[in-house]
């Protein structure tokens, strides 16, 4: 038997029950594809369910304000996917009759739909004969043929684009594509597979050469910044606090935060205390600074660390278009600063 009908039996018999299987509707497999770009399944569930019931075609996805889509993608992270998201719903409302395009090249020029996702879109939607080359792909096909090749490299994505091709069949690609997909996720694991139970441990070349642990070969590190945050928490005599939208190109881009005093490192009461009365500040009177934690919060994004400190300033005048507790809940922020917010500790 051939490498795709074992996979393909593998697949029948363990794959997941996934909401995007039971559907070839272009609009809902490109949510559920973006949604899942560096987020896993079990993460983004919740997320497709509830932007499926908000927006049930791309018609009311297109129609929805920005803030409205920043806020119910909370939590997922990645935010620049939720702003593409709406601009691509909004391209193919107005502009396409919200017809998405019907094939993989066409698919290509939407804002936020790369090769991946343009060949998922492609051969779940409309059978083209496409692969998909993920993570889990290149791990599957790595261990198997035993392929050194740095996945890093722009080379090794096509040729495992051109071997993922020559494997598909090419009267169902749709399966073929999930079923790899999903025996990575499920069986050839980053981290010890049990390759004791694997329907490939007969034919795989990493399990022969006892090379499972260290295939596929990936060089480039990722150089992790460190960043340090303080967020400066106002509260009038009336408990209402002022936020801020973070317009600038980069991180968190059009969600809200409180005034932010970034340092070169951890800050101390001393220096916050000086900064928020010569300069931030200098306009109200300050009755009281207090940190709001016993511990920095350290926030891992993929290029950068956040060390993130909250601080509660007491003002004497009463902040003009000041936020209260309950609005403050309704506005779009990053995780991290929501979950401060849904803790409370602002009232420290």
């Amino acid at each position: 038997m051939n490498f795709h009908n074992i996979l393909i039996n593998w697949y029948l018999q363990n794959k997941r029950d996934l909401p995007w299987r039971k559907t070839a509707n272009p609009y809902l497999i490109w949510l559920s594809e973006i949604m899942l770009q560096q987020t896993r399944v079990a993460q983004g569930m919740p997320y497709f369910f509830s932007f499926t019931k908000e927006f049930p075609t791309v018609f009311d996805l297109a129609n929805a304000d920005e803030e409205q889509v920043l806020k119910l993608w909370q939590g997922l992270g990645y935010y620049s996917r939720a702003r593409n998201l709406h601009k691509t719903a909004q391209y193919v409302a107005n502009e396409l009759n919200g017809v998405f395009p019907p094939g993989y090249n066409e698919l290509l020029k939407l804002k936020g739909v790369g090769e991946y996702t343009a060949a998922a879109i492609a051969s779940f939607s409309y059978n083209e004969a496409v692969p998909v080359v993920d993570g889990n792909v290149f791990r599957v096909l790595s261990r198997y043929f035993d392929i050194e090749s740095d996945i890093a490299s722009p080379a090794t994505k096509k040729e495992f684009t051109e071997l993922a091709r020559e494997l598909m069949p090419k009267d169902n690609p749709a399966i073929f594509n999930q079923a790899i997909m999903e025996f990575g996720a499920l069986q050839c694991v980053p981290k010890s597979p049990n390759c004791t139970i694997c329907v490939f441990n007969a034919s795989c070349l990493a399990l022969q050469k006892k090379k499972v642990n260290v295939l596929p070969v990936k060089s480039k590190k990722i150089k992790v910044t460190n960043r340090f945050f303080n967020y400066l928490i106002m509260e009038d005599v009336l408990g209402n606090t002022l936020i801020q939208k973070r317009t600038a190109k980069g991180i968190w881009h059009n969600l809200y935060e409180f005034p932010l005093l970034e340092t070169k490192e951890i800050a101390d009461f001393d220096f916050v205390s000086k900064a928020i009365q010569n300069d931030l500040f200098s306009a109200y009177t300050i009755i009281g600074l207090e940190e709001c934690s016993d511990e920095t919060v350290i926030h891992k994004l993929s290029h950068q660390h956040l060390h993130i400190q909250f601080w509660k300033i007491k003002i004497k005048e009463i902040i003009e278009n000041g936020i209260n507790a309950n609005n403050l809940k309704t506005f779009p922020f990053p995780i991290v600063i929501y979950n401060f917010i849904e803790k409370q500790e602002i009232n420290c």
